[in-house]
């Protein structure tokens, strides 16, 4: 008899999931509601850190990026942003106000994390991470997702906290290799993931693989080799397979296979509680297989997959690290600042410039003009229904769970 995904259960500890887990898209594109339905329904939904001050700014009427911004507008036109210093006590009031509010809320069965960013440096990387982890264990999250890094040093930056031991803590890896590094570095805390999520290179946003390099790799293929490993090692980890499982049938092949559950989001960008703005998702719907692109934008050094109509791509806007910072490393430095600056001097004089190698992904996520996107958002509009004006119709959450949940036979429920 053919399988669903909610013949299976994803066990946490003492709990039991539907084994559907939404990643965590940033900035406040995962937003609470989003994070609120995925527990509602019994499974784990997340939440972002990424830029947490504009996140609160926007959400619950805090001042922060207007007053960083006025503390260092002197240094607006300097090349050096060595001196632009993240406030301590603001990510963690910034943190608490998101964390706290979105748990007040939770409301069902399911789990709410956080995923939480090691490549967002902000000038000063370890103690602006442990002021992320420890803040949002205080303030009640269920479990910490730890992304876009290898976070070496992530769990001694949390094992002094009373709720260490009690808070879900996961590592998203894209290869064996990885996993092993972390796990290698961690033991010493004596605690062990409590999951693991492995992102192939289909997922949206920032890919662990190399620019020229990641269409060789398969996301079944690592998984595999990360449960052979685990079980050779006598590990009882749950692991959990990301980027590019579009539809219940997909998630059931992993399920099958000894996948503890799946992590899905692009099917999710589309959804009334998604963070993206309405425009923005049409531009989703509308996008063909041509219209997606790997490329190597980021400052980070990550490739990242996006939307080549994102409006992100070739602006040449100043950096504005006095009032976003986010990814300054600890000599205050970003690679955009370089191209920006190598740009000016190439056309003195010139009132726009154009920047195509980096982009200044602080702004652009921000402002929702970087579309960061998984391999398949080509199909989300096989998933919904045209409507008269040409337009496509956005679909609840709960709808896209329930997809996922109880679809067989590779179909895809549409909307009412």
């Amino acid at each position: 008899m053919m399988k669903c995904v909610d013949d299976f259960r994803l066990r946490l500890g003492k709990r039991e999931l539907v084994p559907i887990m939404i990643g965590g898209m940033g900035v406040d594109i995962s937003t609470a509601e989003l994070a609120l339905e995925a527990a509602r329904l019994g499974g784990v939904g997340h939440i972002s850190d990424a830029m947490i001050k504009t996140v609160s700014d926007r959400r619950y009427e805090t001042k922060f990026v207007s007053v960083k911004q006025k503390r260092y507008k002197h240094n607006v036109a300097n090349v050096d942003k060595s001196e632009v210093k993240f406030d301590l006590g603001d990510v963690a009031e910034a943190t608490r106000l998101h964390v706290q509010s979105t748990m007040e809320a939770k409301r069902g069965e399911g789990l709410i994390f956080i995923n939480c960013m090691e490549k967002l440096t902000m000038n000063a990387p370890k103690e602006t991470l442990r002021v992320r982890l420890t803040t949002a264990m205080d303030a009640g999250i269920d479990g910490i997702t730890l992304a876009a890094g290898l976070h070496l040093g992530s769990f001694a930056l949390m094992e002094d906290h009373p709720r260490f031991r009690d808070v879900k803590l996961g590592i998203i890896v894209s290869s064996l290799r990885a996993l092993q590094l972390f796990l290698r570095k961690s033991a010493r805390t004596g605690r062990l993931p409590d999951y693991v999520v492995v992102e192939g290179p289909l997922a949206g946003g920032h890919l662990g693989f190399g620019l020229d390099d990641w269409m060789k790799y398969d996301l079944r293929t690592i998984t595999t080799e990360v449960l052979d490993y685990l079980r050779q090692e006598k590990l009882d980890i749950p692991v959990i397979p990301a980027g590019g499982i579009f539809t219940g049938t997909d998630a059931v092949s992993y399920l099958e296979t000894g996948s503890a559950a799946v992590q899905v989001a692009t099917r999710f960008t589309v959804s009334d509680e998604c963070g993206l703005p309405a425009k923005v998702q049409q531009e989703y719907f509308k996008a063909s297989e041509d219209d997606i692109e790997v490329n190597g934008i980021s400052p980070t050094g990550y490739p990242m997959r996006m939307l080549k109509g994102s409006p992100a791509i070739g602006a040449g806007i100043r950096p504005n690290c006095e009032a976003y910072g986010y990814l300054l490393d600890s000599n205050g430095h970003c690679a955009y600042i370089d191209a920006y600056y190598r740009e000016v001097a190439a056309h003195p004089g010139d009132k726009d410039i154009a920047v195509w190698d980096k982009t200044c992904l602080c702004t652009h996520m921000r402002n929702f003009d970087c579309w960061t996107c998984g391999h398949y958002t080509y199909r989300l509009k096989d998933t919904t229904r045209r409507l008269e004006d040409g337009s496509y119709q956005l679909l609840t959450a709960e709808h896209i769970f329930r997809d996922y949940q109880f679809s067989k036979d590779g179909k895809v429920a549409l909307p009412e």
